[in-house]
């Protein structure tokens, strides 16, 4: 059967097939605790009663319609003031965009940024960048990290090939170690993009950085930090991916949120809109 190009092309998420070859290994007897997948047994990790009551009676309240392109006025509020009280980030409503999980933040990211032939730079390990850009038609530089430095990227392992990329994708805490990037480390990569873009002309598309903090309240004993506290000359250039799935142990309740320039965010709720892409109707 013929199908496109893309569709041709396309290989499975590697951590799921793993996850779900752990998986057999249990139905087969097999004891193993499977660490593959990002995901919880909702019999010993059950979502927040409150949460669940909400949505519940959300149900009951009728409230099952399409929701606005960039999510309800009163959850994106109540964002704002998260990223205000808990990260000192002020970013308004305008500058936030719901969506169903952080997936469709990230290939809307990929979407909105990159054109066909762009170069899309990220460490390894690292989530499931490698399929974004093969999506997207990007040139991929997986730059290797190692133990020395909780597998996280440095400055220097990265600053070498920033020269006329257009994205750098990074996470912190990462998936899959779950390190972190400390203060110090993420300043100097910010100072790096920072001293790109202004290499490049008015008219050149600058680098972006595509800032994963999904994992941000999972953290113990060390300090989440983020590209715009640390750097502000950094906030054109940020888009941020977050959300509350993982953190309140809902990986299901796909609830996530992006935000940063207001004019990027505003294209990528084009392409995440829940009642067909570009205000079509499905």
């Amino acid at each position: 059967m013929k199908v496109s190009i893309l569709a041709s092309s396309l290989i499975g998420s590697e951590i799921i097939k793993i996850g779900n070859e752990v998986n057999e290994m249990k139905r087969k007897g097999a004891s193993i605790a499977n660490l593959t997948i990002g995901d919880f047994d909702a019999n010993i990790y059950p979502i927040p009663t409150e949460l669940k009551a909400g949505i519940v009676d959300a149900y009951h309240a009728n409230q099952t319609n399409y929701p606005p392109a960039d999510g309800v006025l009163p959850l994106r509020e109540t964002v704002s003031e998260l990223l205000k009280d808990r990260f000192g980030l002020e970013y308004n409503t305008n500058s936030i965009l719901v969506s169903g999980g952080s997936r469709p933040l990230i290939y809307a990211t990929y979407l909105a940024l990159i054109d066909p032939g762009d170069t899309v730079v990220f460490p390894a390990p690292s989530w499931n960048n490698n399929h974004y850009s093969h999506l997207t038609s990007a040139k991929t530089i997986a730059v290797e990290t190692d133990a020395a430095h909780n597998f996280m990227p440095t400055a220097a392992q990265l600053k070498p090939h920033l020269k006329g990329a257009t994205l750098l994708a990074l996470c912190s805490p990462l998936n899959p170690t779950g390190t972190m990037f400390d203060a110090d480390s993420l300043a100097e990569i910010c100072d790096a993009v920072l001293e790109e873009n202004a290499s490049r002309g008015a008219d050149e598309k600058p680098l972006y950085m595509m800032y994963d903090q999904i994992y941000s309240l999972l953290t113990f004993g060390k300090e989440h930090v983020n590209p715009v506290s640390l750097r502000p000359e950094m906030r054109p250039f940020t888009i941020f991916v977050d959300g509350s799935s993982k953190c309140l142990a809902a990986t299901g309740v796909r609830v996530g949120w992006g935000f940063g320039p207001e004019d990027i965010i505003n294209r990528m709720k084009a392409l995440v809109e829940p009642h067909g892409c570009l205000g079509t109707k499905s």
